[in-house]
């Protein structure tokens, strides 16, 4: 199904199934994003074992990025 159809199709349902929808399709993002943030803390922890990266202080970090 191509994005307009959906977008006709949810034009369809009733306001309180629109709203359902929204509220279920915002859930999954939030858990999508979630499951991201947990692999990207997972990948950090791997490269700081590996010895790619090395402990800073927030100053230390903020001068990087601002220098």
């Amino acid at each position: 199904m191509r994005f307009a159809e959906l977008l006709d199709a949810v034009d369809e349902l009733p306001f309180e199934e629109q709203a359902e929808l929204v509220e279920i399709v915002r859930r999954r993002l939030i858990e999508h994003r979630r499951d991201e943030l947990a692999e990207e803390v997972q990948e950090a922890r791997r490269d700081f074992q590996a010895g790619r990266c090395l402990p800073a202080t927030p100053d230390e970090i903020l001068h990087d990025i601002f220098s």
